[in-house]
C-alpha cells in the first residue's frame, strides 16, 4: 500500500467517478455509423479526449465542431444506465468540498447531468470541454483546475483512467494514481499507483492536507 500526501485531488470523471462507458461507447458508435466511419476504431481512440478532437483525429473531412454539437446533445439527454464507479460515494463523502474537483472532457451539461444520475455531489471546481482551448494530453485543464482550488499544481493529485489524462496530469507536473486496466503503454514510474477502482483509495484529513492510502 502507497501513502501519498497532497494538498487537492482533481479526478477526471468517466471511468473515474461514474461508470458511463456503456452509454458513451453506444453513442459514439451511433454517431460513427451515420458517418460511415469505423465504431471500434473511433471508441478505442476516443478515451480521454474531447470530441472535437477526436473528430479531427478520425475524420478531419468533417466540421469537428458541429459533429462535437450533436454527439454533446445526445449525451446532454441520455444518462440511462448511468452510476457511480466502486468506492467514489464514500471516498467523495470523506473529502472536505474545498479539497477536490473535477477536469472532464465532457461537456458541462454532460458532466453534471452524469454526476446526478449517479448521485455524485457537483464540485465547486468543476473544468469542462468547454473551459479550454486545448484538451488532454494538453495540461491546460489540470493546470485551470488547479489554479481554481488554489493550489500549485505540484501539490494536487490527479486521478485519472485514460493514457491521455496521465499524460495531462504529468506535463502539468502533478502526480497521478491510475484507475483500471485502460493505462498500458506508460514509462515506467509515470503512476504514483494503480488501482482498480475507487474503493482502494481511502483518505485521511489533516489540518495540512490530505493523506491518501492508495491500494489493495
Amino acid at each position: 500500500m502507497s501513502q501519498i500526501f497532497c494538498e487537492h485531488i482533481l479526478f477526471d470523471l468517466d471511468g473515474v467517478l461514474v461508470d458511463s462507458l456503456p452509454i458513451v461507447e453506444r453513442i459514439l458508435r451511433d454517431w460513427a455509423a451515420g458517418q460511415g466511419l469505423d465504431g471500434d476504431d473511433a471508441v478505442a481512440r476516443s478515451y480521454g479526449l474531447r470530441d472535437v478532437d477526436l473528430i479531427a483525429l478520425i475524420a478531419p473531412h468533417l466540421d469537428a465542431a458541429h459533429e462535437a454539437n450533436v454527439i454533446a446533445e445526445r449525451e446532454e439527454r441520455d444518462f440511462e444506465g448511468i452510476r457511480p464507479v466502486p468506492g467514489a460515494p464514500a471516498l467523495l463523502t470523506a473529502l472536505p468540498p474545498e479539497r477536490w474537483g473535477v477536469v472532464t472532457s465532457g461537456t458541462r451539461r454532460v458532466a453534471r447531468g452524469r454526476l446526478a444520475a449517479a448521485g455524485l455531489p457537483e464540485p465547486g471546481v468543476l473544468l469542462a470541454a468547454e473551459d479550454f482551448e486545448r484538451g488532454k494530453p494538453d495540461p491546460e485543464g489540470y493546470l485551470k483546475g488547479a489554479a481554481a482550488l488554489g493550489s500549485p499544481p505540484g501539490r494536487c493529485v490527479v486521478i485519472e483512467d485514460a493514457k491521455a489524462g496521465v499524460e495531462a496530469a504529468l506535463a502539468a507536473g502533478m502526480r497521478c494514481i491510475g484507475l483500471g486496466d485502460g493505462l498500458s503503454g506508460l514509462p515506467d514510474g509515470a503512476l504514483e499507483a494503480a488501482v482498480k477502482d475507487l474503493t482502494q483509495v481511502r483518505v485521511t484529513v489533516l489540518d495540512e492536507g490530505l493523506l491518501l492510502r492508495v491500494g489493495p
